[in-house]
């Protein structure tokens, strides 16, 4: 680890976060964005050529340079990358990875690959580079949302997979521990306790897991930390009163770690990582507040090994008023969830409506705090398939109480008939996936 640069980066990032004005942040990300698109067209054949009947002098030509998307960057990784990495090859490094279950290392000693399934099922590539990850200790610190009286951090990291990135957070103030989603709970504890970790580091479905086991925790987490998943705000409060511990959530993607926590616990954008436009439903540019974004376009701004420029992202999220933090980040109000998981019903007069996912999870998790885990599962218009795992199993008449429920907020939104198939079943984590999906739609 280079300590004067770890250094120059936890400054570099808490100045900006804390002190730069929104004049600024726009000054910083033009200049950012001209950089990497300049360095993309000399160094990238495939936005030599994508770019090469355009200008970017004004923001106004940046926003009309091509929208890339997931697919688009796989078809072309080979000339995207500005190393001249062979997608097929690096394919292979990380699928290799994937069933050795040895996430530990550097490709070509040089860069940290990552292998993303996302939620269409299609494989996705993501480099970083070496020099990156061994900075990442400090770029923990700054927007980890960790206060620095819990150093030294003794974290319990929780996801399917792990990754040198991961690992390269360790030093002398931060001792990470990697365990996988799917290990059994009773070890997950043990190495909680005999860690004495302070910092727990999970999706929420993870920790719901933890909640009916929360009694053989003996040692003082103070924080909790989620990610990969959409904290909802009853899931919040809940670990908050379970576990006594402050909760908190980054908001982040194999694309770029697109917002993380202000000392009030609120998520920012973080502005100097990555550019975000986002778009309504009528696909205009987004400037206002408690608009829902129906399209996020996102530049890393960091990354110059895979340059992603304009690219494309189905999340849905809504800005929030400025923060009494006092950062000019944007505030992001509610994450909603991917686009893909929009529910769709007929009203009474047979008009086609969508609605959002995170509805459907304050309706269900309001319920009965016996709600472990559930799952919604759409294949038609005005059906909807619930499963339920429940902390209690004799507590069969949830269910009941869920379909009334849900049945009388849809009254709300002039929806009469709807089939809803409640199901009771226990509900275990994907082992062939980073997330754990609360929602399967199939309507398109």
């Amino acid at each position: 680890m280079n300590l004067l640069k770890g250094l120059y980066d936890y400054t570099r990032l808490v100045f900006h976060r804390k002190y730069y004005s929104e004049r600024k942040i726009k000054k910083y990300n033009k200049k950012q964005l001209k950089k990497i698109y300049n360095y993309a067209i000399e160094n990238s054949s495939f936005y030599n050529e994508l770019y090469k009947d355009k200008v970017f002098k004004t923001m106004n030509d940046f926003y009309n340079l091509p929208i890339i998307n997931k697919k688009i960057m796989m078809d072309n990784f080979s000339e995207l990358n500005t190393h001249q990495l062979d997608k097929d090859e690096v394919l292979d490094y990380a699928v290799k990875m994937e069933l050795s279950k040895d996430f530990l290392g550097y490709y070509k000693d040089k860069f940290v690959v990552g292998l993303s399934s996302g939620t269409s099922g299609n494989k996705g590539l993501y480099l970083t580079p070496k020099e990156m990850t061994e900075r990442l200790p400090f770029v923990f610190l700054a927007r980890g949302g960790f206060p620095l009286r819990l150093l030294p951090y003794n974290i319990l990291f929780m996801l399917r997979v792990f990754s040198q990135g991961f690992d390269d957070i360790n030093s002398k103030i931060v001792s990470l521990t990697y365990l996988s989603t799917m290990e059994e709970i009773d070890i997950v504890i043990s190495r909680i306790n005999d860690l004495n970790i302070n910092i727990l580091m999970a999706p929420p479905s993870f920790v719901r897991q933890l909640i009916p086991y929360k009694d053989k925790i003996t040692t003082k987490i103070n924080t909790i930390m989620t990610y990969a998943e959409v904290l909802e705000e009853e899931d919040k409060i809940r670990f908050k009163k379970d576990f006594n511990a402050k909760v908190i959530e980054i908001y982040q993607a194999s694309e770029g770690q697109m917002a993380s926590a202000c000392k009030h616990g609120y998520l920012h954008i973080n502005e100097d990582l990555v550019f975000i436009e986002l778009y309504d439903e009528d696909n205009k540019l987004i400037t206002e507040k408690n608009v829902i974004g129906h399209k996020m376009v996102i530049t890393n701004l960091v990354n110059y090994a895979q340059p992603l420029i304009r690219y494309e992202m189905n999340d849905m999220i809504i800005l929030d008023s400025k923060c009494s933090c006092g950062s000019n980040f944007r505030r992001i109000k509610k994450v909603l969830g991917r686009h893909d998981d929009l529910l769709y019903f007929f009203d009474s007069k047979k008009n086609k409506k969508y609605i959002f996912p995170d509805l459907f999870v304050r309706w269900i998790i309001v319920t009965s705090e016996n709600i472990r885990e559930f799952k919604v599962i759409q294949d038609e218009i005005n059906q909807i398939s619930i499963h339920l795992d429940l902390i209690d199993i004799s507590k069969t008449d949830i269910g009941s109480k869920l379909d009334k429920k849900i049945r009388k907020e849809l009254i709300q939104f002039d929806i009469f008939d709807c089939v809803i198939d409640i199901k009771l079943a226990e509900i275990k984590l994907p082992k062939e996936k980073n997330k754990y999906k609360r929602f399967i739609s199939n309507i398109h």
